[in-house]
């Protein structure tokens, strides 16, 4: 487990991947994910070596969120008795950490001087707006200059998509979005999708990390395990 502190001036986002965790085969090691068929005694043991490894508090105080591939934004004050259906999460609180999971899609933690948020875009949700979404709500509570970082997920050498909903994916979002995979069939490139949907939401500062969860053994992959865990990403304002 690593949870990859990245530098912001004004927050801290972390994204784990699945080393140094407890769950055993197909969720093995350090699976996050409480909703998909793993034992829930690993999958809080998980959660708790990777809050210490952050220096975050007990993740039963953080915000999470039940993900649907939607749009929808949660504006976050604490902690909630149970997951908001949501697909961001948005806060100006400070210390309250927000957390997103994923296996191939796209974790991104936006930043302004005083909030941050946190985006789960998969390409339904990237094709709808979750990003503008999310920017919209961030520019409404917070202040200054908007910073996005893009945490680990699938890339188009690996990403084969099927020709209708790519066409879907490229009306939406430009022919940027349309790619090939490594053995040269039609494929979606989330990250181009995610960069344009910032740039339209008028970021001032986007990093992407640039690795490939389906290429890296470190990392969950949906689309090429299947049942699988999650990795998480977090940001938290301090």
């Amino acid at each position: 487990m690593d949870p990859r502190p990245s530098g912001f001036s004004r927050a801290r986002v972390w994204c784990s991947d699945r080393r140094g965790g407890v769950s055993r085969a197909p969720f093995d090691g350090c699976n996050v994910g409480d909703h998909v068929g793993d034992d829930a005694v690993a999958v809080g043991e998980n959660r708790r070596r990777v809050a210490r490894a952050a220096g975050l508090p007990d993740p039963r105080l953080w915000v999470w969120l039940r993900q649907v591939h939607g749009t929808r934004v949660h504006v976050a004050t604490g902690p909630t008795a149970g997951p908001p259906e949501a697909d961001a999460a948005v806060t100006a609180t400070r210390g309250l950490p927000l957390a997103i999971l994923t296996a191939d899609c796209a974790p991104i933690a936006l930043v302004s001087d005083d909030a941050v948020g946190v985006v789960h875009a998969g390409h339904r949700g990237l094709v709808d707006g979750v990003i503008e979404n999310a920017m919209a709500e961030l520019r409404a509570i917070g202040n200054g200059p908007v910073r996005a970082f893009l945490g680990p997920c699938i890339r188009p050498d690996l990403y084969e998509f099927g020709s209708d909903e790519l066409a879907h994916a490229v009306e939406a979002l430009g022919p940027d979005v349309a790619a090939r995979t490594a053995a040269g069939k039609p494929a979606l490139d989330i990250p181009a999708g995610v960069r344009i949907a910032l740039e339209r939401a008028d970021v001032d500062a986007f990093d992407d990390c640039g690795v490939c969860t389906s290429a890296s053994s470190e990392y969950f992959s949906y689309r090429r395990d299947g049942t699988t865990g999650r990795q998480v990403t977090v940001v938290v304002l301090p």
